[in-house]
């Protein structure tokens, strides 16, 4: 990749020499669509002609003024170039004045400035070094950020933001917020790790792969997507697909669309009652190692084939049903008549 100083566009000179490099137009404009395959969900199109405050040179221009000439690939970095996505996700979570707001990998701070200008309190969690300086550069000034230099799938969120939660709440029973634009290699860690926090985040709204995104919202039993991530993203959450970012959007252009899904946090006593988490997710994730397999053979470490063809008789399936049969109500019938819950 070449250096981000050589994307800026230059004054008119002759042809290059052949010791001269050739310089790289800028991207395409960016512009967001919604996926037209896609049941049930709004038709939201982003135009990028109006709005674009954080885009293709302002996002060289941030790297570049801390001496950053090409974004990390190993850290899945994709700088989101149209300012109206994150207008986009700042409205998909309702952002409003004085909510919390957890954001993950602010980058050049985009993201930051439009929940900022929302009226958030945001506190930041960056893997970079480099870049949590640089976002602490352009909000320095404002005592609505705080930034964390530090691995979100290391993180302790209850050791760490619970207390920032309680101190900007003024200890108060408030929920935070999750407003992220994710390196694409961390969503489903993500998704596993803060999902089951809805004592303490209410409303999670991210920027994931596309394809990421559609499976998390809507997989639907019986299809080679249906996976028990699924499972768990309905146990803990009402996912909603918002809308499609294309590629183009971002800096570097990665090789996939991006999209904007939202997951409803379920609190506590809205959770399936299934006694231990533990041993449902075990027995869910048991099922789908074998997913071509009948039930009675994949959970046989469980119990005799025959108690479970009883237990899904009872729930009233077939016995020779697969986990990709199942939805969540199933899988939670049957763990509870399995385990006597």
């Amino acid at each position: 990749m070449v250096a981000l100083t050589s994307l800026s566009s230059p004054p008119p000179r002759p042809p290059p020499s052949p010791a001269t490099p050739r310089r790289r137009p800028p991207p395409p404009p960016p512009h967001v669509t919604s996926s037209p395959n896609v049941r049930s969900r709004p038709t939201t199109v982003v135009s990028a002609t109006s709005g674009v405050t954080d885009g293709y040179h302002s996002t060289i221009r941030s790297l570049n003024s801390r001496g950053r000439h090409v974004p990390r690939k190993s850290l899945g970095q994709n700088y989101l170039l149209n300012s109206k996505v994150n207008e986009e996700l700042v409205a998909a979570a309702g952002v409003e004045e004085g909510d919390v707001v957890l954001e993950i990998g602010p980058g050049t701070g985009s993201l930051t400035a439009a929940l900022l200008a929302a009226g958030a309190t945001v506190f930041a969690v960056e893997k970079d070094k480099h870049m949590a300086t640089l976002v602490n550069d352009r909000f320095g000034s404002t005592e609505q950020l705080k930034i964390i230099e530090e691995d979100i799938t290391k993180f302790n969120v209850r050791s760490h933001f619970l207390p920032f939660l309680e101190e900007k709440s003024r200890h108060s029973k408030k929920y935070a917020k999750v407003v992220s634009n994710l390196p694409f290699n961390v969503s489903t860690d993500v998704v596993k790790l803060l999902l089951p926090m809805g004592d303490v985040f209410s409303v999670m709204v991210l920027l994931l792969q596309d394809e990421t995104a559609l499976r998390l919202a809507d997989a639907s039993i019986q299809t080679p997507e249906y996976r028990p991530i699924n499972v768990f993203v309905n146990f803990y959450s009402e996912p909603e697909y918002k809308l499609k970012v294309e590629r183009t959007n971002f800096f570097p252009q990665p090789k996939v669309d991006g999209a904007v899904i939202s997951f409803k946090l379920k609190n506590a006593g809205d959770y399936p009652p299934v006694g231990s988490h533990k041993s449902f997710f075990s027995m869910v994730n048991s099922a789908f190692n074998g997913k071509r397999k009948m039930l009675r053979k994949s959970l046989q470490h469980l119990c005799s084939s025959s108690e479970i063809e009883a237990a899904l008789t009872s729930i009233g399936l077939l016995v020779t049903a697969r986990p990709s049969d199942l939805v969540l109500d199933d899988f939670v019938r049957l763990h509870n008549h399995l385990t006597k819950t």
